[in-house]
């Protein structure tokens, strides 16, 4: 009797632990952000009455996607959900790794006209199937300084390339009496993915991009990408607003500190800036506004962000879907908003009373978003960066034309689909 009541101990523990679901959700960031999530799963938690195990990845974002792509090869159930970049999206979504979600969209009557259409279409929709959601985006910006502007007579920042030229050069032939370190123009231009970014944004106010062709081939070598970069090679080399360790050193974080210096007027960067600005001592001097365009162009901005998804093989795929609906749902995307000034994926957060009064800076960012640029979705994303990267960052240093960048980068990109047999 005493072994059979033991027995009987162990099965109902057995059965209780069966009844109490639980699943794996995977995801990296700062330390700021990791605490964020964690106030996140635990909400879900006590709401849903499902245990979360939260995965931490490193903050560094290949160390994130080397993670996330080795139980996904291995066809592991464990993560369930995880963030991705989106430029992982493709690369994800082409090796049948993610979850089409259209099935739970439609039964649950999920509103996907929520989020932003150009971002669905553009990124989480892979062969007619959408296979991701957005949790937060980026795209570029550009920052001035008003005070400076309003102190040499300029009334509003430039919306053309040419315009920002000129106001460049006045402004930091002046600012230099006192400031020899000045500069009229910083932007990322060190090789690495920021400059696909960069020079995406030019390409495409110029009316070009990176684009496929009919044959479903990425096609990098236009004349209006030439253009574009010419124009890039020009603000370094001949017009002299940009300075010369643009092509090796300067990424984000630099770029970000020689403008919050006070070392620069004009500054491209990602809406994570803005904070950090007002918080500095150029704190109300600082503006915001959608990049410039090529005269004949229009303003383009290229789209960044992290988006959530379903692994194929996960075996609460039902409560994952749970998971996804929570994060993706309004009252959480305006806490992440007011918490950790994050942009969110719903447009129509963007029309709230109190996320317009606190950060009325983010009107700018929704017409920023609405017309952002996405980056090529393809499975072999990573080789085709690497090699557009090399030859625009040598086009740069003046190491190749700007014509002779483009024709080299065309000609591995169509090798490389030659090889994978496209």
């Amino acid at each position: 009797m005493k072994y059979i009541k033991i027995l009987l101990c162990l099965l109902l523990l057995t059965t209780a632990c069966q009844k109490t679901p639980k699943f794996t959700f995977m995801v990296g960031g700062s330390a700021n952000a990791l605490l964020y999530w964690e106030r996140v799963t635990k909400e879900f938690e006590t709401k849903k009455g499902i245990k979360i195990e939260l995965i931490r990845l490193p903050a560094d974002t290949e160390q994130r996607r080397q993670r996330i792509v080795i139980p996904l090869q291995a066809k592991a159930s464990d993560p369930d959900v995880f963030l991705m970049d989106v430029i992982w999206v493709g690369m994800i979504a082409g090796a049948r790794w993610l979850e089409p979600l259209n099935h739970y969209i439609n039964r649950d009557n999920f509103d996907i006209n929520k989020f932003f259409k150009r971002v669905i279409e553009d990124v989480d929709t892979f062969k007619h199937k959408i296979i991701a959601l957005p949790v937060y985006v980026d795209g570029g910006l550009l920052y001035y300084r008003k005070d400076l502007l309003t102190k040499y007579g300029y009334h509003e920042p430039p919306s053309t390339w040419e315009t920002l030229v000129n106001m460049a050069k006045q402004i930091q032939k002046k600012e230099r009496i006192q400031n020899k370190a000045f500069w009229g123009f910083v932007w990322q231009g060190a090789m690495y993915e920021g400059l696909i970014c960069t020079f995406l944004e030019f390409c495409a106010s110029g009316n070009g991009g990176i684009s496929f062709d009919p044959l479903g081939k990425i096609k990098v070598n236009t004349m209006e990408n030439q253009k574009a970069l010419k124009f890039m090679v020009k603000l370094i080399h001949q017009e002299g607003i940009s300075p010369p360790n643009t092509f090796t050193e300067l990424k984000e974080e630099e770029v970000r500190l020689i403008f919050q210096q006070g070392n620069a007027l004009f500054e491209r960067n990602w809406p994570y800036a803005w904070k950090l600005h007002q918080q500095s001592s150029l704190g109300g001097k600082v503006g915001i506004t959608q990049l410039p365009h090529l005269e004949g162009g229009k303003t383009a901005s290229t789209l960044g962000g992290w988006h959530i998804g379903i692994s194929k093989f996960s075996d609460v795929k039902e409560i994952a879907w749970e998971f996804v609906k929570f994060v993706t749902s309004f009252e959480q995307q305006k806490k992440f908003v007011l918490e950790l000034g994050w942009n969110p994926g719903r447009s129509d957060i963007y029309q709230d009373p109190e996320i317009r009064e606190k950060m009325p800076h983010l009107i700018v960012l929704k017409n920023v978003f609405e017309n952002a640029v996405a980056r090529p979705v393809s499975p072999y994303y990573s080789q085709i960066s690497q090699i557009i990267q090399r030859h625009i960052n040598a086009a740069l240093a003046l190491k190749e034309t700007s014509n002779e960048a483009l024709k080299k980068a065309q000609v591995e990109i169509d090798q490389l689909f030659v090889y994978y047999g496209n």
